[in-house]
């Protein structure tokens, strides 16, 4: 009895209290659940995160030679069009969801990797938390003679700063934190806020609707400044794709969502609703999610038509995206993952194995991979 009394007299309240400030927390800041993924993410893979240790001081990415130079860029390198005339490169680099990419130091070395070897398109995001590693990495490139016109660099804004003037207060500071003039695209990334987390829009009593709709206005017009090229959309389901090109203002030049041959039909409607529309597409989860990787390599339709075609796995699920017209950003922070992702233009899957492909997402392999329903991430 006396061990239950201090349970419940002590540790529960203390339980309460300390969620209670937690949720506090991340209600409060904006950058709060970044942190906690950048926290969380490096512990789940049995490392010390930079947020607590500082940055530096994780294995990963070597150094970049100081004698190596720019090599050529992918012979049949493969191209979306956008508006404006600005074309984006279909293989890119993504740079979240990894130990790796939380670690300032990594990330520049990534990001000079990449740039060096010949990749062009980079992926990232306010959530990431390393716009300023980035962008060293772009500058670290550029004193070695990459062209900065020759850069495509995408970044998202979070929920946590929907609305007009929060939109138009918080996206030129991109521009300070990577110290770039201008930024190529920049998504919503996602159609509304996370429940918990108030934002301008929720303060006003805006819906999730009137927010998405007030955040366009803002990037439109952030646009015509200069500071962004293009604006597109991240996780929309059609309905709010057609919400938002019923504001007849800035065109949607790109909608980045999960795609690859597990995802359920529902996705691949949303895929051909962007495509009719004009909206380029850019696919995350190509390889089947996060952590997926090896449960593809154990599906026996991949296995042999990658043997087939004397590639991996993984460029061969990324060749399906490229075919189907997708922008691939499969994230690495290794040398020889980045050579081999940007080898997806070195070979061409047929059109009868395209089609077996396409029939992944109904068989018992569909199951095993994650699918991001944009249906329930609004409410309206």
């Amino acid at each position: 009895m006396g061990f239950l009394r201090v349970i419940c007299s002590r540790v529960i309240p203390a339980l309460i209290i300390s969620v209670a400030i937690f949720l506090g927390w991340i209600a409060k800041s904006p950058k709060a659940l970044p942190i906690v993924f950048a926290t969380l993410q490096p512990i789940l893979e049995g490392r010390l995160p930079p947020t607590i240790v500082g940055h530096g001081k994780m294995e990963g990415t070597p150094p970049v030679p100081d004698d190596m130079l720019p090599q050529a860029r992918p012979e049949d390198e493969l191209f979306l069009e956008l508006p404006g005339g600005y074309k984006m490169p279909q293989s890119g680099i993504g740079m979240c969801c990894r130990s790796t990419a939380y670690d300032d130091v990594l990330v520049r070395r990534t990001v000079l990797w990449y740039l060096l070897l010949g990749g062009r398109h980079i992926d990232g995001a306010d959530q990431y938390l390393n716009h300023k590693a980035i962008g060293l990495g772009i500058k670290d490139a550029m004193e070695r003679g990459v062209p900065r016109e020759e850069i495509f660099f995408t970044t998202k804004i979070p929920s946590t700063y929907f609305g007009y003037n929060s939109t138009l207060e918080i996206v030129p500071t991109y521009l300070e934190e990577t110290g770039l003039e201008y930024i190529d695209l920049v998504l919503m990334h996602t159609p509304s806020s996370f429940p918990i987390i108030p934002t301008g829009c929720t303060r006003a009593g805006l819906s999730h609707k009137q927010c998405r709709r007030d955040t366009w206005k803002a990037l439109s017009e952030l646009r015509e400044k200069g500071v962004m090229r293009n604006v597109g959309v991240s996780n929309f389901a059609v309905r709010h794709l057609k919400d938002i090109q019923e504001l007849g203002l800035a065109p949607i030049a790109n909608h980045q969502f999960n795609f690859n041959p597990f995802v359920p039909a529902k996705q691949i409607e949303v895929f051909d609703y962007s495509i009719s529309n004009g909206i380029s597409v850019t696919g995350y989860f190509s390889l089947g999610g996060a952590h997926e990787r090896k449960k593809a390599a154990t599906v026996e339709t991949l296995q042999r038509l990658a043997t087939k075609y004397g590639v991996s796995v993984p460029q061969l699920m990324l060749r399906w995206s490229v075919q189907k017209g997708a922008a691939v950003i499969p994230g690495t922070s290794k040398p020889k993952h980045m050579e081999s992702n940007l080898g997806v233009y070195s070979f061409e899957i047929s059109e009868e194995d395209v089609a077996e492909m396409d029939q992944l997402k109904h068989s018992k392999d569909g199951s095993k991979f994650i699918f991001l329903d944009p249906d329930t991430m609004s409410s309206d």
